[in-house]
């Protein structure tokens, strides 16, 4: 047990003294205005770097690709089809298709799926 203890002491001990000197050697300076203005094929910006964002296409988005991940889960459905119980398939089916159901009525509901407000 005191072994233990004293390989994690050394370990976290090099540890720490790693995270020092890297935050040593890596000290960036915020005060060039070049470094932190945008690049531009080396002309100064005409606008902003900062354009407004849709949140409803960023929310739209989120929807698919969560979408995606249950077309991911449902599609080896039919292959379980071959190796599992009739009834307990169902079941199983079943309860994974209420899930998205309802999921779908629940953005239904709180309007996400209307593209224009």
């Amino acid at each position: 047990m005191m072994k233990l203890l004293i390989s994690s002491m050394i370990i976290l001990t090099i540890i720490m003294m790693l995270m020092i000197i890297t935050m040593m050697i890596s000290k960036k300076s915020n005060m060039d205005r070049e470094k932190s203005s945008p690049f531009e094929c080396g002309f100064d910006p005409i606008n902003s770097p900062r354009i407004s964002f849709s949140l409803h296409f960023f929310l739209m988005a989120v929807i698919f690709l969560i979408f995606d991940v249950e077309i991911v889960l449902i599609l080896p459905i039919t292959i379980m089809t071959k190796f599992m119980i009739t009834k307990e398939w169902m079941m199983s089916s079943l309860f994974v298709m209420t899930v998205l159901i309802l999921g779908l009525m629940h953005e239904w509901n709180q309007g996400m799926l209307q593209w224009t407000n």
